[in-house]
């Protein structure tokens, strides 16, 4: 970790990616503010079409965004994606109809599918060491979880003295100073394939996602891991509010024994993955996961648990959760060229973003229709699915063979010139796909 943080780059790149967290927990909280000021007691319907509006442009755009951005320098893309979300929350204060809101949403969106995957594709460059990338891959779970548990309280104090229009200003400020950050850090160049038409950049990433056996396995074990927390998000105040008679307060404890569980195990994975390898680790996590939520649906049917029980399961829930996420992008980093990781990282964001649109709506809707027992009982068959499906994808490293190499060849002699030879699966040019 010391040596982590010696790093002048990705201290930069992490205090970017904290101001720009806290400013879009600020964000969350005044557009809900300001949906009820334009909707009054129809804000939750205009918010749900915001955040609807925010799964459409998170899994059709990033792809599209990346391809266009392809060939442009990885400092302006960041930079200019800040810049279009600082000017897009400036202007959220002015509106005064709804479809503007739905507008200026869609171009937030657009910039955050294209400032995420690259910065989350950047960090392997920075950190070519696989043990320091395991470690930051933890604080950027730290971060999230913290940024849930800390912009509630810091929108709350900066209501104290401003009204919900200051929240935007703080938004603004937050977007600024990532873009500030980014501008001064040294980032290292990538080449990239210059020939390649729009389309094959549109695509390259998701071509070879789902030629991946390991990043299909990814893409179940999210969809499991979706099942869970959308529950947990969708769900959570229902259940605090009506099943317990509780507070909003209620409500904040409980999200905090959720994002809990998940900075615990964020911590420890780093250690932990340095003796198991990720595949056991997140199907491991995925099969506890659904074992809890079976056990959940049936409980949840009959009664629900006492107060201090649903934290400590709402706290396993999140532990899981962030053992299923948190090594993803060691997968990725494995599986494709440096050159090839923005278009990797777009396609896992855009794809995963597919099962929270999945799985958000039948939480929400099972929930209010059949019960909270019936609801978190589908999703587990849900999740269900995902671990079967990842395990049945996912197959382990196996040794292979290229006969059409000679032994004195660059990919030979890199793998210490053994005809048959084990390594991490990357497809490029000489390995287009894996059986």
């Amino acid at each position: 970790m010391n040596t982590l943080m010696r790093n002048p780059t990705y201290l930069k790149l992490l205090a970017a990616q904290i101001v720009a967290l806290s400013g879009t927990g600020l964000l969350t909280v005044g557009l809900g503010l300001l949906a009820y000021d334009l909707a009054g007691s129809q804000a939750g319907a205009v918010l749900g079409i915001a955040y609807t509006i925010k799964m459409v442009a998170y899994v059709g755009l990033s792809p599209i965004a990346q391809a266009l951005a392809s060939r442009l320098p990885r400092k302006a893309v960041l930079i200019g994606a800040d810049l279009l979300r600082a000017a897009v929350a400036l202007a959220l204060p002015f509106v005064d109809a709804l479809w503007q809101v739905y507008v200026l949403i869609f171009l937030l969106q657009a910039a955050s599918a294209t400032f995420t995957p690259a910065y989350q594709a950047l960090l392997p460059d920075v950190l070519p060491d696989e043990e320091e990338y395991t470690r930051a891959l933890s604080l950027s779970r730290l971060c999230y979880d913290l940024e849930n548990l800390t912009s509630p309280a810091l929108a709350g104090l900066l209501l104290s003295v401003v009204s919900y229009s200051g929240l935007f200003v703080g938004t603004v400020i937050g977007f600024l100073g990532s873009a500030v950050l980014v501008l001064v850090a040294v980032l290292p160049v990538v080449k990239v394939d210059q020939k390649a038409g729009f389309v094959e950049r549109a695509t390259k990433g998701l071509r070879i996602y789902l030629a991946t056996p390991r990043l299909r396995g990814l893409l179940a074990v999210t969809l499991a891991g979706a099942a869970a927390s959308a529950f947990v998000l969708v769900n959570t105040v229902v259940m605090v509010r009506v099943g317990y008679s509780g507070s909003e307060r209620g409500l904040a404890v409980a999200m905090a024994a959720f994002g809990a569980g998940s900075m615990v195990v964020a911590l420890a994975l780093p250690g932990v993955l340095k003796r198991v390898s990720d595949r056991s680790v997140m199907l491991g996590a995925t099969l506890a996961l659904v074992a809890l939520m079976a056990v959940l649906a049936v409980w949840f049917r009959a009664e629900l648990p006492s107060w201090w029980a649903f934290l400590l399961l709402w706290a396993g829930i999140g532990g899981l959760y962030s053992g299923i996420l948190t090594p993803s992008g060691r997968l990725i980093r494995r599986s494709g060229a440096s050159a090839d990781l923005p278009a990797l990282f777009a396609a896992h964001f855009a794809l995963s973003h597919v099962c929270w649109l999945i799985t958000y709506p039948l939480a929400g809707w099972t929930g209010a229709r059949l019960g909270m027992g019936a609801a978190m009982g589908l999703l587990a068959v849900l999740a269900l699915g995902g671990l079967i499906a990842a395990m049945l994808l996912w197959h382990k490293e196996v040794a292979h063979q290229h006969p059409e190499l000679s032994e004195d060849d660059p990919h030979m002699q890199a793998n210490g010139g053994m005809r048959t030879h084990a390594h991490p699966r990357v497809r490029d040019a000489l390995h287009p796909r894996w059986s």
